[in-house]
């Protein structure tokens, strides 16, 4: 199959005119106004005619009858049966040729005639004539044939058999027509029909044959006959043809053919303009080089330019009278202009010739004279570029030797070829590769070099790369190109070209590995990849197969409908980019907005779009999910098949990005119009859009603000234009301004408000601003009271101890009072110096570290110890902080002016004391360490999380009952008895939890000897303290807990000892000064009743003074028999005795409830009880009715109630809220009561009068049980 596109299959039209040219027939074109638009050779011998003349020149030698019939019919539009031009003139004079009349394409006309005149009938030989004939011509010299009706050969001379090399045998009996080619067969079957049909009309054939036969060594021979039917000596009729063999003139001829097409070939092709005209300045042909310089040809010399008429030699109405036949060519220089409005000079040769029919023609060759120019250019630019590009020429000719160019040598130095005689070096190549030798040439490109060698020694066609080492230059790589060539006589030449190849080899290998590199890449992009020609995917990465749901490693070689068989919209557009969107498309569905653009051809088919071409298409995901790509493909550069780079991207993100900003775009005008922050658009100072928080910070309506302009918002004019220019400078600076400034609001009033402005398109000047304004009046009145403020701290910072150091960009700008201190000088011996020169010189000291701005947020402190050195000299040690502070703000801590950027506040404390401190603390715990395993105390350190023995004694080792080695970084489980250990984890668990010291006295056996296991118990005094400090939070892996036990068996012994004694001896004094009281009160009581026997006014008042007396010798009496708590049951017994042994009533007690024996009284509380008891006796026996008095003791877990019962009514309305406090009776009872744990309740139960008191702990207590 031809891979030639169809028009490239036609013949050109230099190929028709060969092919019409070669034709007998005489064969002319005619146009609607019957001018000849073409005439072959056979028209032009015969007739004299050229393309472009009338008819009336046609018929120049045409007899005026046959002009006339002719000029009739061609004016009637009706082509005539016969018509027949005589010639008057011409090689052809005097003779009448048949013409033949047809329409042409168009409204044009077919002239054809035959370039001679059939032959005149000749007369039919006698019967009987035919033997002699063949007799006469067998032994000719010229082939003759008989052949009968059948066309079978019959009888041959012995020419014919030697011309077509075949033996009689294999001749007659045959028809001549199988050694025919059969491309020539019709034509000899229709000619046998014509001479059949010339035998049946009694007539022989009337025209001459030429046939071409295959010989018997396959060669073409070609022969002219006139067959003649003859008859045989029976008068059978048999064809005889006398063949002239004119295969020399067939050859000859069409040699003179394909030069003369090689000719017409050669006259388009030449790259030199060239021209022909005849004497009347008709331009009989132009070539495209001829209008490539002067423009387009034109038809008459008459109308051509003075300039061109001038370069070819035309002068009016005649050529130039030196262009003649004989004559030398002429030479013309000229200048010529050019359609845009150019001059060029250009040399044109004429030569005038004859035509054929002798009429003068001129040939002139036009020659571009500024080629000489570039020519002369070129070998400069050729030289400089060999001298640039390092490229050594040279050319060997055997007569010569080497030719140097631009006085080169030979570039492979030392090889088989020689380098020139004179030792001359080349230009192009640097001076170390000027000579190379084998021993120069790396190992590995010796086999290279040797074939170079051999190459020139053999004057062999040959290129070679080689790396060679020199000493100046290191290994460099060689490119040299061995051309062998033959010049004029047979001459054997050879050229040899050296370039310096090192950049390309260097960038090649670079080229591989990038490849490599970048197939890596395809295979590992997120995006799919693919590469089509046509409608075939040649080759594709993993993630396009992954992305269409393509088999992995089978998608190269698809075809594109295939491949997006469920993305029509795609497959519609990858054929448009491909130029095949057509009418194969045409079931397609309607094309995306991609296509919008693609134009379409005449027939039908989508023009291929240059550019990008991209469209969206979905599909779902393997989680069943819809999944967006982005497909664009790009078109290759045009060029055979068409190719494509299809990139298909993953924009799901994107699409769900894309309706986020949707959403954000109608926020972003929600928030323009509902910010608390004034914003307006701005052009050309006029406010074209505002907000309502700008319309309240001015006052304005927002209608009112739009379309005002800004000078309006000033102070007054020259404010304005004093700011605006600032502005504005900073606005071609950097796109953006911010600042504050007074506003005018609508009333008049000024007020501050920081200004931000910003280009809505930084290139764009007339684009307009975006401006912010926000109300800072409050915030300015506040900055000032800062400032105030920042003095006052600068103050404070200075009678601080802890040295502060402020450091900006530009270094040191500020330091208190113990900062310059410690270094040793004053805030102008460091402002703008680093703070690393107080440093050490320790590379990694913290003040020569830079990360701190990077590292640490505002406000965030990183801390480091370190040395410094003072300007004095002196070197102390310093723990710091280093924090970012004042991040785009003016800090109280910053220079006068404050500053912009960011600040490092450093604060040193001087350590150096600590420091000393700590060696002394480390020495001091040495000793301590001494001391605590000489020190006859049990000491152990325990690890709070796990309760592992961090550290212990010999003694510690003692109490635990192990040996050190057993204890030592276990936990209590592994070295103490379960119960042991769960109680020295509890114990250890407490201690952590509180903050005082756990104390605890634990016994412990001892083993006195460890052959018979005789045990002893000691008693240790355990204290348990947490070493963390009160209020620190416990820190992981370090809190940690310390015992420390003594030996106190034989001091508590002692003690115990001491104690029983001082008990006995307390009890003993106890009762003694309860005996000694009760004596006492007895006595007092024996005064009063003496005292009210003298006195009976105050009897009354003295018996209830006694009585309380006696109550209270009662507890006394009670406490000097018993040992320990006084116990409620026997005081109540005692009293109620009492009482009724001084009114002489009896008085019954009972007891419910528990057994009475848990309730005791304490020590503070007896007396006022038993007080209270003897007052409720008393009072009960005074102001009751004649009956029984009870006394009820009632008992239960957490209580006691005492009730006593007297017959008797209450008044009406009784409540012990109306008794008056006293000192006797309810209202000394009431003073006597505990108020929080003791009740007193009177009330009337049926006949009886119950006075109640409920007693709760404190006021009574409860013992544990018998």
């Amino acid at each position: 199959m031809s891979l030639l596109p169809r028009p490239a299959t036609l013949p050109s039209n230099a190929q028709l005119s060969a092919l019409l040219d070669s034709v007998d027939e005489l064969l002319l074109l005619l146009d609607a106004r019957l001018r000849v638009s073409y005439r072959n050779q056979a028209a032009q011998r015969l007739l004299g005619c050229e393309p472009g003349q009338p008819l009336d020149a046609v018929l120049a030698r045409v007899d005026d009858g046959s002009a006339r019939a002719l000029k009739q019919a061609l004016t009637a539009g009706q082509a005539p049966a016969a018509l027949n031009l005589v010639l008057t003139d011409g090689p052809a004079r005097s003779q009448c040729l048949p013409l033949t009349l047809s329409r042409s394409a168009g409204s044009g006309w077919v002239l054809r005639a035959p370039a001679s005149p059939p032959p005149p009938a000749m007369p039919p030989l006698a019967p009987g004539a035919t033997s002699e004939l063949v007799k006469l011509l067998w032994d000719s010299p010229q082939p003759l044939t008989v052949q009968d009706t059948e066309f079978v050969v019959v009888a041959a001379n012995r020419a014919f058999f030697e011309a077509c090399g075949r033996p009689p045998d294999q001749v007659l009996g045959r028809d001549p027509i199988a050694d025919s080619p059969v491309e020539d067969r019709d034509d000899v079957l229709q000619a046998r029909q014509g001479w059949q049909a010339a035998l049946a009309a009694g007539h022989q054939p009337e025209r001459q044959v030429e046939r071409r036969l295959i010989d018997a060594q396959g060669r073409e021979r070609w022969f002219r006959f006139v067959p003649r039917w003859v008859s045989a000596d029976d008068g059978r009729p048999l064809l005889l043809s006398l063949l002239q063999d004119v295969t020399r003139e067939h050859q000859a001829r069409h040699e003179a053919a394909r030069s003369g097409h090689e000719l017409d070939q050669w006259f388009d092709l030449s790259p030199i303009g060239m021209l022909v005209y005849d004497s009347a300045g008709l331009v009989v042909r132009s070539n495209a080089a001829f209008e490539a310089l002067v423009g387009r040809a034109p038809v008459l010399l008459a109308e051509a330019p003075a300039d061109l008429c001038q370069l070819l030699a035309w002068e009016g109405e005649h050529p130039h009278p030196d262009l003649r036949p004989d004559a030398l060519p002429l030479e013309v220089l000229a200048s010529v202009g050019l359609p845009g409005g150019r001059r060029q000079r250009l040399r044109a040769r004429l030569r005038a010739f004859a035509s054929e029919q002798g009429a003068q023609r001129v040939m002139a060759v036009v020659e571009d004279r500024s080629l000489e120019d570039e020519h002369d250019l070129a070998q400069l630019e050729i030289g400089a570029l060999m001298d640039t590009a390092s490229v050594g020429v040279a050319t060997y000719e055997a007569s010569r030797g080497w030719l140097q160019s631009r006085q080169a040598r030979s570039p492979t130095g030392g090889g088989g070829g020689g380098p020139p005689a004179d030792g001359s070096a080349p230009q192009g190549l640097a001076a170390g590769l000027q000579s190379i030798g084998r021993e120069q040439v790396e190992p590995g490109s010796r086999d290279e070099f040797e074939r170079l060698q051999r190459a020139l020694r053999e004057g062999q066609r040959a290129q070679v790369r080689y790396a060679v080492k020199v000493p100046d230059l290191g290994v460099r790589w060689l490119l040299t190109r061995v051309e062998p060539g033959e010049l004029t006589g047979g001459r054997a030449a050879l050229s040899v070209v050296t370039l310096d190849v090192t950049e390309q080899e260097e960038a090649h290998r670079r080229s591989e590995q990038l490849l490599r590199e970048l197939s890596t890449i395809l295979d590992g992009t997120s995006a799919g990849i693919a590469y089509l020609r046509g409608e075939r995917l040649v080759r594709c990465n993993r993630r396009f197969e992954a992305m269409l749901g393509l088999p992995t490693g089978r998608a190269a070689g698809a075809l594109l409908g295939d491949v997006l068989a469920g993305q029509p919209a795609a497959l519609a557009l990858l054929r448009v980019a491909l130029g095949e969107g057509g009418t194969e498309a045409a079931d397609a569905p309607p094309a995306p907005p991609a296509l919008a653009g693609a134009e379409a051809t005449p027939g039908g088919r989508a023009a291929p779009r240059e550019g990008r071409h991209e469209i969206e298409l979905s599909q779902p995901g393997p989680d069943g999910t819809l999944v967006w790509y982005a497909l664009s493909a790009s078109r290759a550069p045009m060029g055979g098949q068409p190719e494509l780079v299809v990139v298909l991207t993953d924009v799901s993100r994107l699409k769900a990005q894309q309706a986020e900003l949707e959403a954000l775009a109608r926020e972003r005008e929600l928030m323009f119009t509902l910010s608390d922050v004034g914003l307006a658009y701005l052009r050309h100072s006029t406010i074209e859009r505002a907000n309502n928080a700008l319309a309240a910070l001015t006052g304005y309506a927002v209608g009112e603000l739009q379309g005002m302009h800004l000078a309006a918002l000033f102070e007054d004019e020259a404010a304005y234009s004093a700011l605006w220019q600032q502005q504005q400078q900073q606005l071609a600076q950097t796109g953006r301004w911010s600042g504050e400034r007074r506003l005018r609001r609508r009333d008049g009033r000024s007020i501050w408000v920081q200004v931000s402005k910003r280009r809505v398109d930084e290139a764009d000047a007339d684009s307009g601003l975006i401006c912010s304004y926000v109300d800072v009046d409050e915030r300015r009145r506040a900055r000032e009271s800062v400032q105030l403020q920042a003095e006052r701290t600068r103050a404070i910072l200075d009678s601080v101890l802890v040295g502060i150091v402020t450091v900006g960009d530009g270094g040191i700008e500020w330091m208190n009072r113990s900062a310059r201190r410690m270094f040793g000088g004053e805030l102008a011996d460091f402002v703008g110096e680093p703070i690393a020169i107080v440093a050490t010189a320790e590379p990694d000291h913290p003040l020569r570290a830079t990360h701190y701005r990077q590292s640490l947020s505002d406000g965030q402190a990183e801390t480091f110890e370190c040395r410094l050195r003072g300007r004095d000299g002196r070197e102390f040690w310093v723990v710091g902080n280093a924090v970012v502070t004042g991040r785009g703000d003016t800090g109280a801590m910053g220079g006068a002016g404050g500053h912009s950027g960011s600040q490092i506040t450093f604060a040193l404390l001087d350590i150096e004391r600590r420091r000393q401190a700590e060696v002394n603390i480390a020495q001091a715990q040495a000793s301590l360490q001494r001391i605590i395993d000489t020190a006859p105390l049990a000491i152990a350190l325990f690890d709070t999380a796990s309760g592992k023995v961090l550290r212990l004694n010999h003694m510690a080792a003692m109490f635990f009952g192990r040996p050190v080695a057993a204890v030592l970084g276990r936990p209590p489980e592994e070295w103490f008895g379960p119960d042991d250990a769960a109680m020295l984890r509890e114990d250890l668990q407490s201690a952590m939890t509180q903050t005082d010291v756990l104390r605890r006295e634990m016994p412990r056996p001892l083993r006195i000897s460890p052959d018979d296991g005789a045990v002893e118990h000691r008693v240790w005094d355990v204290r348990i303290v947490s070493l963390q400090s009160r209020g620190e939070a416990p820190a992981a892996g370090e809190a940690q807990l310390l015992l420390v036990a003594s030996d106190v068996t034989e001091q508590r012994a002692a003690e115990q000892a001491r104690f029983d004694a001082a008990v006995s001896q307390r009890e003993m004094l106890v009762k003694e000064v309860h005996h000694r009281i009760k004596n006492n009160l007895q006595g007092v009581a024996g005064l009063l009743q003496q005292t009210a026997a003298r006195r009976p006014e105050v009897a009354a008042l003295i018996s209830e003074a006694v009585g309380q007396v006696q109550a209270i010798a009662q507890v006394h009496g009670l406490q000097v028999g018993v040992t320990g708590p006084l116990r409620i049951q026997p005081l109540v017994e005692a009293i109620t005795a009492s009482v009724q042994r001084t009114f002489g009533r009896p008085i019954t007690v009972s007891v419910e409830g528990t057994p009475p024996h848990r309730f005791a009284l304490p020590e503070a509380e007896s007396i006022p009880i038993a007080l209270t008891i003897n007052e409720l006796l008393t009072n009960a026996i005074k102001h009751s009715a004649p009956g029984a008095i009870r006394c009820v003791l009632h008992c239960d877990e957490a209580r006691l109630a005492i009730s006593v019962h007297s017959p008797g009514q209450l008044k009406a309305g009784f409540s012990l809220a109306q008794v008056p406090p006293g000192v006797s009776g309810l209202g000394l009872v009431r003073a006597l009561l505990p108020r929080r744990t003791a009740t007193l309740t009177l009330t009337q139960v049926g006949v009886e009068v119950e006075a109640k008191v409920v007693l709760v702990p404190p006021s009574i207590t409860l013992l544990e049980p018998l």
